[in-house]
Parts: structure tokens; C-alpha cells; sequence
């Protein structure tokens, strides 16, 4: 087992929904931004050979409708490899590659990219080492894909390995990165945090050297009300973390909801230097005609302008699925974190976030091997003085409770009594000499404490992990040929979710480092907020389904 002094892996930034909630960063300036190399991370190895890979630079939804992804690497702290077989480099996660028998130099960039052809194609004055395909994803049996939607990517040494990069299409990650000109560019920081990760300036990115990308605004949105024509007051509120006041005057305003877009320019409006702006949507004078919040939620963005133009820099903000405001609260690691909640706060600082009924309360994200406990596990737990039924229908549509960051929905009928538990597995312990019936025996777990296999995987870093609840759903049809109905598209069904709790934990909490690898687990010591704090955590001895 490593020390605690030394991982030899890269930092993670998360999921996840993933980074779903943290912030963007303050940065001020676009430039070369070295690929994280001047993080205020410490990436030097504090043992001799050690090396720290990270992956500084993806390409996973690219545009013009390519399919061509890619990631590139390097070593940004400790020591050059002779070989990268010595070594076991590899990609796991949602792609897996393992390197050739070659070295890595310290100063290189190297890309691995599921089509080399089309690549070379598109970047024709490339110069550097290129690898390719990576394996099949052996579901599918064909080339694996990474998911636009948001995913995950391991690197690995030596066997061991941490999630180094984590990327998502929702707020608060780049929207330019997601199919729309830029990759996405490890700037530095905090790696667990979205605010680590920008669009490049450069379109299509700039793989195999160091990228200038573009930096956010120092306005950001920071709470919205929901608001429906006539019905309902509603409002945007801005927040300038900047020592000057700015004028937001010309600025784009966009929601995404479902399939529908649409933006709005801001005719006037100045937001005062550490202050805030509540922008009322029924307000003609600010945006020219009433705008709707829709109270099932959306991706909501400001951009920053120049000349009518967009500039790229932008801010956003996810709107959960209820008839409550959402908005960005501080965390005391420096970072934030979004979601619906308790009450609104216009023109100052959020209230917390909204939590329960369901909450989780127990995370084995790396585990011992010569531990009581050799795999992986999660626990849910139901605060609520009566049952929740984690699978919602809405007008004859049903929907199950979704945990995103581990890749599970709850099927029909799936329940949770008042004060009742469910136990988390990953699927493949049942090929990895487990199986559910053999671990309830082993660890003498109660007849109601539910068992449901997920599909994804704990990060050993760290990662958004969210319970969702189905709130509401539009039924959306396509048309491709009005003369021919025959022809068009059957109807889409797009769900939007309220939040139950969150956490986006990480091995660098203080205090419980011994989560990580030393045979403990994080255990909830705190139900009043949602599990971003680390103060929401314990570190103890694993309780499989207690």
C-alpha cells in the first residue's frame, strides 16, 4: 500500500453531475495556462521514482458533430519514466488504454485517442506521440465512447490508480467544451473542483502543448427564482465577487431547458463591486419582455459580451426542479456548491442548501485489500418519519430515483421505509468471488436493508455523488417531415430532477485521510446539510449495511 506521503497518481476534478456544484474560479485573465503545472497543488513526489500523471487536457464532445475524443497527458510533478510498461500507465474508467513500452519524458504532452485517422485528419501540424484506439467497451464490443453527458477517466501506476479528470455538459463546467468549439483545459487549483477546468481559447483545443483558455467572469448567477408568466413572481440575481462595479448592460442571458434555448440580452443593470443585482423577470424595461424560470428546472448561463458578441467568459447555474430558488453557497474549503434552497435570499448571501429525505451516509470509495472490507460500497438512509418511494409517476410516466456519480436508477416498486437503509454495491461484485447473498451473510446484514447494484465506480479521489428525485417531464416530439408523419421521431421523454443530498468528497479532506486506502469509510455525522462540508463526515471502521 503507498503512503500517505505519496500518490502517485494525478488529482481528480469531479463528477460529476459531476463537479456539478463547484464554482468557477476568480481568475481574471486568459493565457498559456501551463496545463495545472502552477496549481498550489504540491505534485512532487516526495519519494525517489515517484511520477504524477495528470490529465491536462480532453476533447469529449467535439464540434461540427465529430466523433472524434481524445486525452492528453503528462507528467506534472516527480520523475521522468524509462518506461511506461514499468510503470503500468493506463487509462481506465470510461476508457481504458495502457501504454506501450516507451518512455515519458517530464516535458511532454503525449494524446490517446479512440481514432487515430481521423486525428491526423484534423490535426494536421500535431507533432507529438500519439496513441490509439483505446479498447473496446467490452458491453458494446465496439470502441468506447465518452459521454457527453458527463463521465469519468482513471489514470493508473503501478496498478493503483485516482480518478484525474471528471467532466459534465451541466453548469457549472464550460459550455464551450461541450460540443461547442473549445476541449477542456486543466487550469490549475483544486483539481476535485470544476473551477480546475476552462474551454480552450484556441478551437479545438490544442493538444500535445500548453493551451491559453478563456477565464470566467467575475459576475456570477447566484440564486434564481422560478417564475411562469402571470402566475408567479421570479427573478435572476447576480453577485460580483470583483472590487469594481460592472456594468451588465448588453449581456446574454440564456436557459436551456430540455431541448429548448433561449437567451436574452439584459438592457440594463450594474452590479455593485461585492454586492448583488436581483433582475425581477417580469421586468420589460431589463429584458425587453417578461422571461420565464421554469420551475422544472434547467441550465441557466451569463455571458459576458463585447461588441453584441459573446467573449466565452460565462457563469452558470443549474436550477433544480422545484418551486423553490436556487443559488451557489460558499464552502468553507474556498470552494461552493449549488442546489434548491431552504428559503430564498434575494440580495444576499444563500441560505443552505435543501436536504432529505434521503440522504447518504456511508462512502467506502477506496478500499483495503486486506481490510474487514475488500470492496467497494454505499449506504442510503431515509431521515423521513414515513416511507419514500424511490420511483416516482407522473400522468402514467414512471421514473426511478437516480444516484448520479456511480451510474444508478432505482427500478419499480423500489422503497425506502421510514428510518430504512439501503446498501449500495458496485455489479461487478458478482464476479470479483462476492456475491449480495454471501455478503449479506458475511456481514450479518438485516433482512430490510435493501441491496442494489450500480454500475459505476467510487473514485479513489474523489467525485460528485447526487440523489436525485424525479420532479417533473416534458413529452417532446420530433418532426422531420411534416408530409410524412410516418417518418418523424418518436416522442422523447425528458426528465428533470429535484435533489434529495450531495457530496463531492475528497482524499484531501482534513482528518479523513484514512478513507483513503487505510480500511475506513466516511460515515455522515451530520444531517442538517448536504454532504459537501467536511464537517458533514466521520472517518470509522466500515459498517456494511448498518
Amino acid at each position: 500500500m503507498l503512503s500517505k506521503k505519496w500518490s502517485i497518481v494525478g488529482m481528480v476534478a469531479a463528477f460529476a453531475m459531476v463537479g456539478l456544484f463547484s464554482a468557477c474560479s476568480d481568475s481574471s485573465s486568459s493565457g498559456d495556462n501551463s496545463k495545472g503545472e502552477d496549481s498550489g497543488y504540491d505534485y512532487n513526489s516526495t519519494e525517489a521514482g515517484g511520477a504524477y500523471v495528470m490529465i491536462t487536457e480532453v476533447m469529449y464532445n467535439a464540434p461540427e458533430n465529430s466523433t472524434l475524443e481524445w486525452v492528453e497527458l503528462k507528467i506534472i510533478g516527480g520523475s521522468a519514466m524509462s518506461d511506461m510498461t514499468l510503470f503500468n500507465l493506463r487509462l481506465d474508467g470510461a476508457v481504458t488504454y495502457t501504454f506501450p513500452k516507451e518512455p515519458l519524458d517530464t516535458s511532454e504532452y503525449i494524446v490517446v485517442t479512440n481514432d487515430p485517422d481521423l486525428f491526423k485528419k484534423t490535426y494536421r501540424d500535431f507533432k507529438g506521440r500519439l496513441f490509439g484506439p483505446w479498447e473496446k467497451d467490452i458491453k458494446t464490443d465496439s470502441i468506447a465512447k465518452l459521454s457527453n453527458e458527463g463521465d469519468v477517466i482513471d489514470v493508473k501506476l503501478e496498478g493503483k490508480g485516482d480518478v484525474s479528470c471528471a467532466f459534465s455538459k451541466e453548469p457549472p463546467w464550460p459550455s464551450l467544451a461541450d460540443g461547442n468549439g473549445s476541449s477542456l483545459v486543466f487550469v490549475g487549483g483544486n483539481p476535485s473542483q470544476a473551477s480546475a477546468w476552462a474551454a480552450s481559447k484556441k478551437e479545438w483545443g490544442n493538444p500535445g502543448a500548453a493551451d491559453e483558455y478563456i477565464a470566467p467572469t467575475k459576475v456570477r448567477l447566484n440564486e434564481i427564482q422560478p417564475y411562469v408568466l402571470g402566475t408567479s413572481e421570479g427573478w435572476v440575481e447576480l453577485y460580483n465577487a470583483g472590487d469594481a462595479d460592472v456594468d451588465v448592460s448588453g449581456w446574454i442571458f440564456e436557459t436551456k431547458s430540455g431541448y429548448r434555448d433561449t437567451s436574452w440580452t439584459i438592457k440594463k443593470g450594474k452590479v455593485p463591486a461585492k454586492g448583488y443585482l436581483a433582475l425581477p423577470a417580469n421586468d420589460a424595461a431589463i429584458w425587453g419582455e417578461e422571461i420565464t424560470l421554469n420551475a422544472k428546472g434547467g441550465s441557466y448561463y451569463l455571458y459576458e459580451t463585447s461588441g453584441g458578441k459573446k467573449t466565452g467568459a460565462e457563469s452558470s447555474l443549474l436550477l433544480a426542479a422545484s418551486n423553490l430558488s436556487s443559488g451557489v453557497i460558499d464552502i468553507s474549503d474556498g470552494s461552493t456548491a449549488q442546489g434548491a434552497l431552504t428559503k430564498a435570499t434575494q440580495g444576499a448571501a444563500n441560505a443552505a442548501l435543501k436536504v432529505g429525505p434521503i440522504f447518504i451516509d456511508e462512502i467506502y470509495y477506496h478500499p483495503f485489500e486486506k481490510g474487514s472490507v475488500d470492496f467497494e460500497f454505499m449506504e442510503l438512509v431515509n431521515k423521513a418519519d414515513t416511507a419514500v418511494n424511490l420511483y416516482e409517476s407522473k400522468n402514467f410516466k414512471g421514473k426511478g430515483w437516480k444516484v448520479e456519480g456511480i451510474n444508478l436508477e432505482f427500478p419499480q416498486g423500489a422503497a425506502l421505509p421510514a428510518g430504512g437503509r439501503a446498501l449500495l454495491l458496485p455489479d461487478s461484485i458478482e464476479s470479483i468471488a462476492h456475491d449480495t447473498a454471501g455478503i449479506r451473510k458475511k456481514y450479518n446484514i438485516a433482512s430490510n436493508v435493501q441491496i442494489f447494484l450500480y454500475k459505476g465506480k467510487l473514485s479513489n479521489r474523489g467525485e460528485t455523488i447526487a440523489v436525485k428525485q424525479p420532479f417533473d417531464y416534458d413529452e417532446i416530439s420530433a418532426v422531420v417531415d411534416e408530409e410524412d408523419p410516418s417518418a418523424n421521431l418518436a416522442a422523447t421523454i425528458q426528465w428533470y430532477y429535484d435533489w434529495s443530498d450531495a457530496t463531492l468528497y475528497s482524499d484531501t479532506w482534513k482528518g479523513l485521510e484514512d478513507a483513503d486506502g487505510y480500511g475506513k469509510s466516511l460515515q455522515r455525522a451530520n444531517y442538517t446539510t448536504m454532504g459537501y462540508e467536511a464537517s458533514a463526515w466521520k472517518v470509522a471502521e466500515p459498517t456494511v449495511g448498518k
